[in-house]
């Protein structure tokens, strides 16, 4: 017996699907489903605020552009 916790959506129309994990035989099971009286309820949250870094370049005589890594061996 293996026990998976998961969140599932119920449609308007009463069903649910649950994608279980590998290593589940295909064929018909035995499943026990535990409903919570309230749904959950997901906080909006603001997006996250990353701030710049400037790096630069290591040196003026190191661009890393494509001709100067590979050569002609590199199209």
């Amino acid at each position: 017996m293996k026990t998976i916790e998961t969140t599932a959506i119920v449609t308007p129309e009463g069903t649910m699907t649950v994608q279980v994990p590998p290593g589940i035989s295909p064929g018909e099971h035995q499943v026990v489903v535990v409903i919570d009286e309230h749904p959950i309820v997901k906080k909006k949250r603001p997006p996250l605020k990353f701030s710049a870094y400037p790096v630069g370049l290591v040196s003026e005589k190191m661009t890393f552009r494509r001709e100067g890594i590979y050569g002609d061996w590199g199209r």
